[in-house]
């Protein structure tokens, strides 16, 4: 039986014994990996069973290979499961680094490809390199790491060096970022195993860090702190605002919540005013916001 949960989400209620017929053999759990069959593990608090044979696992490396060269993370065209799945197969490449040493030698032995096509994606492999840090982040597959918590990260610290050594407490200070995905991102960096990882990257030529240019500069009257911006506001577009406080050293996040500095409100806000006005958020106007940024309207 399933029903809606919430107007939205399908929720599994249960069986109907009465219709099952009685040869239906019992279903057992799989208790090792499928494809190298090494001894599944649960950690604790958690439902999820996995392989921890994360380097010999061909199944791993081969969806790892697929995830790091997605568009949501290095966006790496031409490479999709059949060449990720050949690749690892040949032993040419065990993780993402190994993408790097690939010459039109190794390709040109894979199934379908000519001259062109290897090429194609040796240069895409080649422009790979230069990805900003984010998109890095969500490459490396650390576990809870999407496309906006990577953003998060990225904002905050602009290297995998400084993050590598961010103490627990600074990535839960991170807005956005709760205890379990804090725990998730620090035991990352403290594995051997992905610290040797990112050493193959950066000798490999990835970019590790974002451009100096990129980050804020100038007088930061916002710095440290976390805005959300609501409504529509008398003469700032929201891009406008977003990049203007960005610019001041502000964080700007989608939500509302007890470590938010304040809320940029506009006509016409919805449910993160009233979330705000709950917690006691302060709420400001457009007109006070580019008073804390000493401009004004004119000179936006």
């Amino acid at each position: 039986i399933v029903r809606r949960a919430g107007d939205v989400i399908p929720e599994i209620v249960g069986p109907v014994l009465e219709k099952r017929p009685p040869d239906t053999p019992v279903w057992i759990f799989p208790t090792v990996c499928p494809a190298c069959h090494t001894p599944l593990q649960r950690e604790a608090d958690e439902a999820d069973w996995r392989c921890p044979n994360r380097k010999g696992c061909p199944s791993q490396t081969v969806e790892w290979l697929c995830h790091y060269a997605s568009p949501d993370a290095m966006d790496i065209e031409h490479l999709g499961y059949q060449t990720s799945h050949a690749l690892a197969e040949r032993g040419w490449v065990t993780d993402p680094s190994d993408l790097y040493a690939l010459t039109a030698t190794h390709l040109l032995q894979l199934p379908g490809f000519a001259d062109k096509s290897a090429q194609n994606l040796l240069q895409a492999i080649a422009a790979s390199k230069n990805r900003p840090l984010w998109r890095l982040l969500v490459g490396l597959n650390i576990r809870r790491v999407g496309t906006h918590v990577a953003q998060l990260l990225a904002e905050r610290f602009f290297s995998l060096t400084s993050l590598a050594s961010a103490s627990l407490d600074s990535l839960q200070a991170i807005d956005g970022i709760g205890p379990e995905i804090a725990r998730g991102v620090h035991d990352w960096f403290q594995d051997p195993e992905n610290a040797k990882l990112l050493q193959r990257l950066a000798a490999a030529g990835v970019r590790m860090a974002d451009d100096s240019a990129a980050r804020p500069t100038g007088p930061q009257p916002l710095a440290n702190q976390t805005i959300v911006i609501t409504g529509t506001l008398p003469n700032l577009s929201r891009e406008q605002a977003t990049e203007l406080a960005k610019q001041a050293g502000a964080r700007v996040t989608s939500s509302v919540s007890k470590k938010t500095t304040f809320v940029l409100v506009g006509q016409d806000a919805g449910s993160k005013l009233t979330k705000a006005q709950e917690l006691g958020v302060e709420t400001i106007d457009e007109a006070e916001f580019m008073r804390r940024l000493g401009r004004d309207v004119s000179r936006r």
